[in-house]
């Protein structure tokens, strides 16, 4: 593929981008898709085309983030939204950063040398025939020991500089952010709460909920508020869905007996009861349905009380009257154990992972290690699929095992697309499977709440990017590429790693761009 076709391959992104927006603009302007593109403005009361075609249309955005201050941002969409822009922003700088200093000066350096030329008649192309005329701007065209090569170990350190200070200005900038949002007036339950871990065995004629209140009062006398323990709710839940379906039939039923009033029939719908509504006896849906919900309430009342008092896990939510206490409680050491009171900030009520939060202390521990071991020998072994698609999915590979695609291959323009983007479509595919198992690995680790477990599992995926793509992509490709050499002369690897890797930087370029 040479450079003209990339620049070919990058117009055509460029007009499906301007069709997608022509697409939106007129969809965002039919009636019934105000809920679909406006969502935020009608939950805020607001009405989704206030303002008319000035201010509702594909480009009116573009005048609204420049113009908003980050306060808007906060109060429109919260301090994540906040914290996002600030990252947007960080990543921002660091590309202008840099490519103020690298185009002007190192794309000349690369392109006034010929390395890519000398390269060509004494040995295959350092990026094997692919984008030979973008190999000649970049470090692949340097001839070997040519002084040119310290520009770009100057670049290097420069583009090194630029990530530190910003990434550093933009850590201090969200921490302040997030002291601000923590100190502000708006109250929020969590912050007057702390969650309690491995609550220790409960004297004899002791309930759980009476352990941790007599606990906490003594050490809090002034602050304390109230504790609500984790209790077992399986069966309780289960009740409550059969009331909540019985609660909707019931609300559909009276809505078809209104409907027939109208039509001056005032016909009472009616069911079996026997499997599926096929079989059994044959009653009036009102009556029954009403009589089923009256029997379940009793049923769920009485399962709540037995839960409450027979039911009671080994952890709680403890609440205190000042946020200032209850900042002091999730930081301080309760007990001189350290599997007994673990004591940690509450999450947001809508972030708790139940389930977790009654495994205790020495179990989380081991599935810890566990989940760290497998996500290890998945890193490990996650690259043989991912390299062994990667080599058969060439086209060169394609035409030897699938003779008959070779009239579909061999045409121009779809050459060029496949040249350019088979070998890292396995990459892709492989790296979409992986955040569902990521988010299962640490949801096993007993992690308590639904954010931190995304972030562990961010942490994890990160980890498979730095040596499954960056690393087994560039060291790993180009030894799998050339094993036979390699077992011919093993003293070669560091100078075949040394001429192959700058040419790797293609690859990533459309890697990037595909994804």
């Amino acid at each position: 593929m040479d450079f003209s076709s990339f620049l070919t391959s990058l117009g055509t992104s460029f007009v499906i981008f301007i069709v997608l927006m022509v697409l939106f603009a007129w969809l965002s302007t039919r009636q019934g898709n105000a809920v679909v593109y406006y969502p935020n403005r009608i939950v805020k009361g607001m009405e989704p085309w206030e303002g008319g075609s000035r201010t509702r249309n594909p480009f009116a955005w573009i005048k609204e983030a420049l113009s908003s201050s980050e306060q808007d941002v906060i109060n429109m969409s919260g301090i994540d939204t906040a914290v996002y822009f600030v990252f947007l922003s960080t990543v921002l700088g660091i590309l202008v950063l840099s490519g103020i200093v690298l185009l002007p000066v190192l794309l000349p350096i690369a392109a006034t040398d010929d390395g890519v030329k000398k390269n060509e008649h004494t040995s295959n192309n350092t990026s094997n025939g692919t984008f030979s005329d973008l190999d000649k701007l970049s470090m692949a065209n340097i001839e070997v020991k040519s002084p040119r090569l310290w520009a770009f170990l100057v670049a290097t350190y420069w583009v090194s500089v630029v990530t530190y200070f910003l990434t550093f200005k933009a850590y201090k900038h969200v921490s302040a952010l997030r002291a601000t949002a923590l100190m502000s007036n708006e109250v929020k339950p969590e912050q007057f709460a702390v969650l309690v871990r491995d609550l220790p065995k409960a004297t004899s004629g002791q309930t759980r909920k009476q352990q941790v209140d007599t606990y906490f009062k003594s050490i809090y006398p002034e602050t304390f508020y109230r504790s609500m323990v984790v209790t077992n709710n399986k069966e309780v839940d289960k009740i409550w869905g059969e009331l909540e379906g019985f609660k909707k039939k019931l609300a559909r039923a009276e809505s078809i007996y209104a409907l027939s009033q109208g039509n001056g029939q005032g016909t009472r719908p009616t069911n079996r009861t026997g499997f599926l509504g096929l079989c059994g006896k044959k009653v009036d849906s009102i009556e029954y349905y009403n009589e089923k919900i009256k029997e379940l309430t009793q049923k769920l009342e009485a399962e709540q009380k037995v839960t409450l008092r027979e039911k009671q896990q080994g952890s709680a939510l403890v609440f205190f009257t000042s946020r200032v206490t209850a900042a002091l409680a999730a930081q301080s050491l309760h007990a001189q154990m350290v599997d007994n009171w673990t004591v940690t900030e509450a999450p947001e009520p809508r972030q708790l992972i139940w389930s977790n939060l009654t495994i205790k202390f020495y179990d989380r521990i081991i599935r810890q290690y566990v989940v760290y071991i497998v996500v290890f020998l998945t890193i490990v072994f996650y690259m043989i699929p991912i390299a062994f698609i990667s080599a058969v999915t060439t086209l060169k590979n394609l035409r030897k095992l699938l003779p008959f695609l070779k009239p579909i291959v061999d045409i121009a323009a779809l050459k060029t697309v496949l040249e350019a983007y088979l070998p890292q479509l396995a990459l892709i595919i492989f790296l979409a499977l992986l955040p569902k198992f990521l988010l299962f690995l640490s949801k096993t680790e007993g992690i308590p709440s639904g954010s931190h477990v995304i972030r562990a599992a961010s942490g994890k995926y990160f980890y498979f990017i730095v040596f499954n793509v960056f690393i087994g992509v560039t060291i790993g490709g180009t030894l799998f590429a050339s094993i036979k050499t390699i077992e011919e002369k093993p003293n070669s690897v560091f100078d075949m790693l040394a001429k192959s890797l700058p040419g790797n930087a293609t690859f990533f370029l459309t890697f990037v761009a595909l994804k």
